[in-house]
């Protein structure tokens, strides 16, 4: 399964060719491809699907999707890896 989780900007990188940021998702930080959300900033929160910001969220929006997430079996440990499951 392949879900878009809602997590928070905590970092921004413009070094390489793609803008990259890392994405907290509630203690489980990941580094992630924010060229498809180019107006994605620190603090913001945003919908990342297989390593890609692909829309940005308010930060209501993103505790309703993860509330949704949670109620589903082993999601998020699918989703972001074993470390989620202590979430």
């Amino acid at each position: 399964m392949c879900l878009g989780v809602p997590g928070q900007i905590v970092a921004v990188s413009d070094e390489s060719a793609l803008r990259m940021g890392t994405v907290d998702f509630e203690g489980i930080r990941r580094p992630v491809c924010l060229a498809y959300a180019p107006d994605a900033d620190i603090g913001d929160y945003v919908i990342v699907h297989v390593g890609f910001a692909i829309s940005r969220v308010d930060e209501i929006e993103a505790a309703k999707t993860l509330a949704v997430i949670r109620a589903i079996p082993d999601a998020l440990a699918t989703e972001l890896g074993p470390e989620a499951e202590a979430l």
